[in-house]
């Protein structure tokens, strides 16, 4: 998996720079390599990190590859509960990594060392869900579904060591652990994280390629300036949240680029991309990458359904609950992602409408997908956030409901503008102003906090 550390690609002096501490391809394994012997000694069944954006956080994950000890990145937010649980339940010991200190026990940098025994189907990251439906949960991921999700990106995205990633996204996700610090590793391509998503941090990068949240480039794409300097890139990327397609559209009129689009989850990482020489859309988030399969399970022949796939990309299952990753798959042997989606017949581009749980609202008989409404509402000049959900309604089933961040309207005049873009069915039937749409860390809206216990909007 970790090609350039090979020697595969010569050795940068700033192969790696995180929150401006740069260090090369050299130092990185010499720090790894010392978190490897230090694993390898003691044997724990896994260990646990602080995630910080720092070049500690890169070398104990390198360092837990090379022993092969599954790492467990740690929120550096998390509060006593949720480490708590995170420890407890992955059993993994704690440790802290001393970047300065270097080990050169193994004399070749291809020889780096390995727990005997250890192969490509065994653990190699266990990644803690955001826990909105219970518990967080262990979600383990082996280095083969790992390399075969950055090879089939490398190849979407035309990525290559003559890139230079920039992001400065947190260390303990998919996004920014695996796609942004070990994508650079497989690919090459020199990596700079910025510490912190600023504009201003994005445009003084000088990247050719650019990972971003839709809540980063929603902040860029209000930056004139800022946009405008990302117009020498390659390509821009964005995951881990629906794009409004007003920022995609304000993007392209800014920096020259059409964003690309990605869809994945912790489960089965990244398996639906846009493609770097292909047509990109608002909205939608390319095709399956090689090896994955998708299909809609829809009901009574409805356009949009849930999102089944199955591939090499796929988790191993959650940590100690067989009976969790049983109910992830269908009968059948397809994963279940609780998203719900549509496929253009035509050329096979997927559109994510939202989570099955609180997108899919049932109303007079439609099947409705939040997204979609979403969408028409951001288009309205004074409208910066939407939020849509379905609540209990004893006469349509489920009630059309939008929270929404905006000044200067109506609710009345909202609706209206929504029935003048969408079928008229998929107008809300109620608005409601709010300071803000409460999102998670990766920018992901968390609708469940909009909706008291029984379902309706909060007083």
């Amino acid at each position: 998996m970790l090609t350039a550390l090979t020697g595969a690609y010569g050795d940068r002096a700033d192969a790696v720079t995180v929150a401006g501490r740069t260090a090369s391809y050299e130092e990185i394994l010499g720090a790894a390599r010392a978190v490897a012997a230090d694993l390898s000694g003691t044997h724990p069944p896994a260990f646990a990190v602080t995630a910080t954006a720092s070049l500690e956080t890169v070398a104990a994950v390198v360092g837990g590859l090379l022993a092969g000890v599954p790492c467990v990145p740690l929120p550096p937010d998390a509060g006593p509960a949720e480490r708590g649980h995170i420890l407890r339940d992955s059993g993994a010991r704690l440790i802290e990594v001393d970047f300065a200190r270097r080990s050169t026990a193994t004399p070749t940098r291809a020889s780096a060392p390995t727990s005997a025994g250890r192969g490509s189907d065994d653990p190699a990251l266990i990644l803690y869900t955001s826990g909105t439906t219970g518990a967080p949960k262990g979600v383990v991921l082996s280095s083969a579904a790992i390399t075969a999700d950055l090879d089939a990106l490398a190849e979407a995205w035309q990525w290559s060591a003559a890139d230079t990633l920039v992001h400065g996204l947190p260390l303990f996700h998919v996004h920014g652990l695996v796609l942004g610090v070990l994508g650079a590793l497989r690919t090459g391509s020199r990596l700079v994280h910025t510490g912190r998503p600023t504009p201003e941090a994005y445009a003084a990068a000088g990247g050719s390629l650019y990972f971003g949240v839709p809540t980063v480039w929603s902040r860029i794409a209000a930056d004139p300036q800022a946009a405008a300097a990302l117009s020498g890139a390659r390509l821009l990327v964005s995951g881990s949240a629906a794009l409004p397609a007003p920022v995609f559209r304000d993007l392209e009129r800014l920096s020259g680029h059409r964003i690309v689009e990605r869809y994945g989850m912790t489960e089965t990482l990244i398996t639906v991309s846009g493609r770097a020489a292909g047509r990109l859309s608002p909205g939608t988030v390319g095709t399956p990458l090689p090896g994955i399969s998708t299909r809609i399970a829809a009901e009574d022949g409805a356009e949009i359904g849930e999102l089944q796939l199955t591939g090499p990309t796929l988790f191993s299952g959650y940590l100690g609950r067989p009976d969790a990753t049983a109910a992830a798959y269908t009968e059948d042997g397809w994963f279940r992602t609780g998203d719900i989606a549509a496929v253009d017949d035509r050329d096979g581009v997927h559109r994510i409408v939202g989570r099955a749980s609180t997108d899919m609202i049932k109303s007079g008989g439609y099947r409705i997908g939040a997204g979609e409404i979403e969408n028409a509402l951001l288009d309205h000049p004074r409208v910066s956030e939407a939020a849509v959900v379905g609540v209990p309604d004893p006469d349509l089933g489920q009630r059309i409901v939008a929270f929404v961040v905006a000044q200067q309207v109506t609710g009345t005049e909202l609706t209206d503008f929504v029935a003048a873009h969408l079928s008229v069915h998929k107008r809300p039937r109620e608005v409601r102003f709010v300071t803000a749409i409460p999102r998670n860390a990766m920018g992901k809206p968390q609708k469940r906090l909009l909706l008291s216990e029984d379902g309706k909007p909060r007083p």
